[in-house]
């Protein structure tokens, strides 16, 4: 027998303070994070592609990358402002902490205020969406839009607004010009709201700007396709990410088969969004349990969508990403390029939990603040993570002291992907894109020093490959054996390359090694046959 609908179970106005309350220490929360932490290589790359000295030449560099150019095209007015971490960092900040409230409005219209308040509690402590808000990244404004577009969109089907829809369109192109999952969100939006028109008597003004809105969308999609998409199609770059740290989230025939991949890919999304193994288990089955729920329930409100066809909407993105995996499209699993399914998650979690009914009344909001300290302070993400005690400040400030004041003037140094975006932030002040063709090694100038950086589609130096990787270099620049050079390391992955280190110290000189953390890494290293 169908269960009895929670949705239009209205229970008393309670005060607005709660839920200001804890929007506010979510966005302390937030600050603390994007003010003590050092720039990652992605972080410090979209700053240095906004650097350009030009709007116009800033477009262009941002065709190397694999993202639209909404946030470094931002960055290049708002670097004005200051060019530090944490302020570089406040956009993401605001994006990621405005992202909640825009989803407890949208939930306040959608479902009922305990339903609301719980999915807005998941948003705001969600450990993942707190490290994204922290990060010159383009989730967060990704987030903000695509909920601000949800928003909009509800209160144009509700009131049969046209601006209110012309608004939902606005902030959809916002999102499709900041990163390409948007595409799903929006394939997800249009449907929903084509259903909605069939229960709903809509004014034809109504109708008509979402015609031409839509319209309009696929022509911002082709154009961003033509110019920026099919060009990195010919470039090592997006088989490098699939090869790379994605390679668990995208389906390899021949070697994945199709049930399992599934399963895990789904486990390592909720483990992901919750950065907590078992949470994260449970929250899929939460997550499950809503969806069902939602299917169950029944309601007479004609102004809001049938729980139904929420159930549909809140569960089909996951079936469109996964999909688009197995097709090696796009990631799905445990990585930041999911982050936007906690728009969809959350609110079907929160249902869940909505309909349970404790013999006390304290124990449902004990249980999700139990939850929720799980996660945040017993931490075990998936994928590739940098903790937060090896990405303080100080330790790169430290670092960077030590090749100012240690490392001779006209030394050069070694690095890969990630030491090169590191050293340009912090140390050389400077920047140049890379263009195709690729070619092993690059060098150029940094400061006092001459830099020398690995083809950037290999990310980093791996300990089988060193050493011929080392004779590519000698060859190119003409480097003769016994030439002393200083490798420099910092990023993601420094700390699970012992073997690299390992090799270093055995058959380069490697005999007076620095680390700052354990994810920065500087020791001076001989080229040429081992002594």
């Amino acid at each position: 027998m169908a269960t009895t609908s929670v949705l239009t179970q209205e229970q008393p106005r309670k005060p607005e303070w709660l839920p200001l309350g804890l929007l506010a220490i979510g966005l302390v929360a937030r600050l603390a994070w994007a003010h003590s932490l050092f720039l990652n290589a992605d972080e410090a790359l979209h700053y240095l592609l906004s650097t350009q000295p030009t709007l116009a030449a800033t477009y262009k560099a941002t065709l190397t990358t694999a993202h639209p150019p909404l946030l470094i095209l931002f960055l290049h007015g708002w670097s004005a402002l200051g060019t530090s971490e944490f302020v570089l960092r406040l956009p993401s900040v605001f994006a990621g902490t405005a992202f909640c409230w825009m989803m407890y409005l949208w939930l306040q219209r959608v479902v009922n205020r305990e339903t609301a308040l719980i999915g807005f509690c998941l948003l705001v402590f969600c450990p993942a969406l707190i490290y994204v808000s922290s990060e010159i990244r383009q989730y967060a404004l990704l987030l903000f839009f695509c909920a601000a577009s949800l928003y909009f969109l509800e209160r144009a089907l509700q009131e049969n607004c046209a601006g209110w829809m012309a608004a939902s369109f606005v902030a959809l192109y916002l999102a499709l010009s900041t990163h390409y999952s948007a595409l799903i969100f929006a394939f997800t939006c249009g449907g929903y709201a084509l259903l909605r028109f069939q229960r709903a008597r809509t004014k034809l003004a109504v109708l008509l700007v979402w015609i031409v809105g839509e319209l309009a969308a696929l022509g911002l999609v082709a154009f961003y396709w033509e110019t920026q998409v099919v060009p990195l199609r010919h470039t090592r770059l997006t088989q490098s990410l699939a090869d790379s740290y994605l390679r668990g989230s995208i389906y390899h025939p021949g070697e994945d088969r199709v049930l399992p991949f599934i399963v895990r890919t789904n486990i390592k999304v909720f483990h992901y969004l919750f950065s907590q193994g078992a949470v994260g288990v449970l929250g899929l089955i939460l997550f499950l349990a809503g969806i069902v729920l939602l299917f169950r329930s029944r309601t007479a409100d004609a102004h809001r969508p049938s729980p139904r066809l929420l159930g549909m909407f809140l569960i089909f993105p996951f079936f469109v990403n996964c999909a688009a995996a197995i097709a090696g499209a796009y990631p799905y699993g445990g990585t930041r390029h999911n982050c936007y399914l906690a728009i969809f998650a959350m609110p079907a979690v929160a249902f869940a939990i909505s309909h349970w009914q404790p013999s006390r009344a304290w124990l449902k909001p004990a249980a999700v603040v139990l939850g929720l300290a799980l996660c945040n302070f017993t931490v075990l993400p998936g994928g590739v993570y940098m903790k937060p005690r090896n990405q303080r400040i100080p330790l790169m400030r430290n670092a960077i002291a030590f090749v100012q004041t240690s490392i001779p003037r006209g030394s050069i140094l070694l690095t890969d992907l990630e030491g090169r975006l590191a050293l340009d932030y912090y140390l050389c002040h400077n920047f140049s894109p890379i263009h195709p063709p690729l070619q092993p090694f690059y060098k150029s100038s940094c400061g006092n020093y001459e830099m020398i950086f690995q083809d950037p589609s290999r990310w980093i130096f791996r300990a089988p490959t060193f050493t011929g990787d080392m004779r590519t270099l000698q060859e190119m620049y003409g480097l003769s054996d016994g030439t002393r050079v200083w490798f420099f390391q910092a990023g993601f992955v420094v700390d699970q390359e012992p073997g690299l280190q390992a090799l270093l110290r055995r058959d380069y000189g490697c005999s007076d090694p620095h680390q700052f953390g354990q994810n920065i890494f500087v020791c001076q290293i001989t080229l040429g046959p081992s002594p």
